[in-house]
């Protein structure tokens, strides 16, 4: 199970926010695997509209992936000048090129202050975020990205359109069934 649950004072949320599916990633953005991921979340967003709200939550290996950690406290930058959605988007858009010069650059091109990202204050502030994040993600079990929870379960499958678009469907469909149940009063 999903813990803590969406709270859209904290979590980083695109889509409608009462939708009836919600889709949270724990996501590295220089994992390949989330990249690949990003891309087909993109398409499940486009098919299923307001259907689906898809959640981001930090879970950055730095052991793995030497420039996660700094990509996700930049993406926090980005949040303070409610520009997450962009900076997520172009930072697994160029995964592969990601370095601080490279991070400064997408801000910068976001129109966004870095200074916080430069300053070692400013920069702690911003990881507790992400490692809030982070715990979360160990207190749901995550042990890998990219890890998937649809509607607060685990997600098991692969992290394709057509086997994440059938779990979510599933789920919609178990939703308007219990509410065309009559009441039992």
């Amino acid at each position: 199970m999903l813990r803590p649950k969406f709270d859209e004072t904290k979590d980083h949320y695109f889509g409608y926010l009462l939708a009836p599916v919600e889709l949270v990633m724990y996501g590295d953005f220089q994992c390949r695997y989330c990249g690949t991921a990003y891309e087909e979340i993109k398409l499940l967003q486009e098919v299923m509209g307001n259907q689906l709200k898809v959640v981001f939550r930090h879970y950055p290996l730095p052991n793995l992936h030497p420039m996660a950690l700094d990509a996700a406290v930049a993406a926090e930058v980005a949040s303070l000048r409610d520009k997450f959605r962009e900076m997520h988007d172009a930072l697994f858009e160029n995964q592969k090129y990601l370095s601080r010069p490279a991070l400064l650059d997408i801000g910068e091109r976001l129109g966004l202050d870095m200074t916080l990202f430069e300053d070692s204050r400013g920069y702690r502030r911003l990881a507790r975020k992400v490692t809030s994040d982070f715990e979360g993600g160990v207190g749901s079990g995550v042990s890998g990205t990219p890890t998937f929870f649809v509607n607060g379960l685990k997600y098991n499958g692969p992290a394709e359109f057509r086997h994440m678009q059938r779990a979510c469907r599933y789920l919609l469909h178990l939703q308007e069934a219990e509410l065309s149940q009559p009441s039992p009063n």
